[in-house]
């Protein structure tokens, strides 16, 4: 009898690390969080800072916001990932190594503060994959 594994193309295991590093990148995120937290005096449950009662809430926000976007977008990613890389698991694994790279540029952007630049380098790395 067959196992799973032999039905796997022999790279997806590129696929299964670029999956594990998206999930470092989270937890990295979810680490900064906290220490905006801790930085703006955004204790939990609190989700988001709200303006009237805190003057660093749209700092402390676009750190929280950042973060929930990339955990928004994570299911999808996986899908697709997991999916293209049963036919194509070095394409899949190598885009999706961009897109973590964009994810992060991202994130680094939307953590300044200044929401637009959060597609400053992201875009602009992810842009020539539509030319």
């Amino acid at each position: 009898m067959a196992t799973a594994v032999e039905f796997l193309p022999k790279e997806y295991g590129y696929v299964a690390i670029v999956l594990v590093l998206y999930c470092f990148l989270n937890m990295w995120m979810a680490v900064r969080v906290g220490q905006a937290r801790r930085k703006y005096k955004v204790f939990y449950p609190t989700m988001y800072a709200s303006e009237a009662e805190n003057k660093d809430a749209k700092l402390f926000n676009c750190v929280q916001r950042g973060h929930q976007n990339s955990l928004e977008m994570m299911p999808m990613f996986f899908v697709l990932l997991i999916l293209g890389g049963f036919q194509h698991p070095v394409i899949s694994a190598s885009l999706g190594l961009f897109y973590i790279i964009t994810r992060y540029f991202y994130f680094k952007g939307y953590s300044t503060g200044v929401p637009d630049k959060r597609l400053s380098i992201g875009s602009v790395l992810f842009i020539p994959l539509f030319l």
